[in-house]
């Protein structure tokens, strides 16, 4: 059950902003954002699970190998999360949004 004013419009409404953003730079920002968290998040999975590996090997080669691999990906998904930032800019220049 909703209340309505004198217009029509429901009574909770009044005042309440539109949610979402008004500009290309604002979208770009929040992706550029949520990509450098997400990267950063499975980057210390990774080596998390690199490092469990490593100490549970037992000096089997094959998951030592396993082991330093993941360690690898961790690395390079820090690597990627720390560029992120400046392909967002790239992005930016290809769209004519340079700040």
């Amino acid at each position: 059950m909703s209340v309505l004013v004198g217009d029509g419009t429901p009574a909770l409404a009044d005042g309440v902003e539109e949610p979402g953003v008004d500009d290309l730079d604002s979208v770009i920002t929040n992706i550029r954002n949520w990509l450098v968290g997400l990267l950063v998040a499975l980057a210390t999975l990774l080596l998390t699970i690199g490092g469990l590996r490593y100490l549970l090997a037992g000096g089997d080669p094959g998951e030592v190998s396993k082991a330093k691999d993941t360690l690898k990906f961790s690395a390079l998904g820090y690597g990627v999360a720390i560029l992120a930032p400046l392909l967002v800019q790239i992005l930016r220049g290809f769209v004519g949004l340079d700040s």
